[in-house]
């Protein structure tokens, strides 16, 4: 077993003889890395002198008798750590060398078509100032606050079996459960859903906001591009695809007749109206803060779909209305990157004011 181990030593020994004596080798010089804006001057490889002539059996090392045999090695070359461009970069210790490290929020989406979904913007919001908002604003002004309120129910009770739906697919069973008490209890005691009954005592259940893109989100599907589509505003793939899904389920749950033009057209009309008085002071805060408009009104509405999902995880606030109603005090618009937070104060709802009564001059005393 020696002799063996003694010859496979001998033969590594005469290979590495012939690879060191084959020829002149070139020593590699690594270059030093330049700074920023000049060049680097990379020097000619030296070449190492051939080993001198010498007989075979003195170039080997001397074979122990007993033991191990001893396998020579090459030296290892140690090489400076900044020596290699890829590490430089990253080395922290290096003068003038700043690593920064931005992570993405949750809530963010990539934005391929931002040109086209600004202009996209730019349009509805020439549409909104000339059309949807004046409309929206007499419907607000000129319309008795109950029948607006019992309009507003209606609305919402409608999308009560997708909300309980899609608890049911988020295995929230408790919300699922409440959700079916207040479709039952408005739309039999709420007249169809005209009062919200539910909310009051002794019932206490509470309105949600959910979707199927709630649901995907819920189980990481990311957001997929933004877009911003005329008629149908804010969105993503995601959002797009989900709120496809909810509109197959209403008329599974309520019957084909939700579907039907001379419904759907007015409900749409009023729900539009509706949905424009009721986040009209939220408009106003972000189409006046600062920065691009049309940034602020995709953050606000990607940050408002992820704070709804964080909610469905247990996280933020649980008692929010969420996207279907106007948030409630100042919005905390996030910043991208490291960008900071910036607080928009809303200006509560002015009501319009009452009419003054026509009353007689008081005459003048005499005298």
């Amino acid at each position: 077993m020696r002799r063996g181990r003694g010859i496979g030593a001998l033969a590594l020994s005469v290979i590495a003889v012939l690879l060191l004596g084959s020829g002149p080798l070139m020593a590699p010089t690594l270059p030093d890395i330049a700074p920023v804006g000049q060049t680097s001057v990379i020097a000619s490889p030296a070449p190492v002198d051939r080993m001198p002539d010498r007989p075979l059996q003195d170039l080997l090392p001397p074979l122990p008798a007993d033991g191990p045999p001893v396998v020579p090695v090459l030296p290892l070359v140690q090489v400076p750590f900044a020596t290699f461009p890829v590490f430089a970069a990253a080395d922290a210790t290096s003068p003038g060398t700043d690593i920064v490290v931005t992570a993405r929020g949750d809530w963010e989406a990539p934005d391929p078509l931002a040109g086209i979904n600004a202009t996209a913007f730019d349009a509805t919001q020439a549409v909104d100032r000339a059309l949807i908002g004046p409309l929206s604003m007499a419907y607000k002004n000129k319309v008795p606050g109950p029948i607006r309120d019992g309009i507003h129910n209606f609305l919402y009770n409608l999308r009560e079996p997708v909300v309980f739906v899609n608890y049911l697919l988020q295995h929230k069973i408790g919300k699922a459960a409440e959700t079916v008490g207040r479709f039952v209890v408005n739309t039999t005691i709420g007249a169809i859903g005209l009062f919200d009954i539910a909310r009051r005592k002794p019932f206490r259940l509470p309105r949600r906001s959910n979707g199927f893109a709630n649901t995907l989100g819920f189980y990481g599907v990311p957001n997929g591009a933004f877009l911003y589509l005329p008629l149908v505003g804010p969105t993503t793939i995601r959002d797009l695809f989900g709120g496809a899904i909810d509109r197959l389920v209403m008329p599974i749950a309520l019957g084909q007749g939700v579907t039907d033009p001379k419904f759907a057209i007015p409900a749409g009309a009023l729900g539009a109206l509706d949905h424009r008085a009721e986040f009209d002071e939220t408009y106003k805060a972000i189409d006046t803060a600062p920065g691009d408009r049309y940034g602020n009104a995709r953050d606000f509405y990607l940050q408002r779909r992820q704070a709804e999902i964080d909610r469905l995880h247990g996280r933020g606030k649980a008692d929010s209305g969420g996207m279907t109603e106007a948030p409630s005090g100042a919005i905390r618009l996030r910043g991208r990157g490291s960008a900071p937070t910036v607080e928009l104060p809303v200006a509560p709802a002015t009501p319009a004011p009452a009419p003054t009564p026509d009353v007689p001059p008081t005459p003048a005393p005499a005298g």
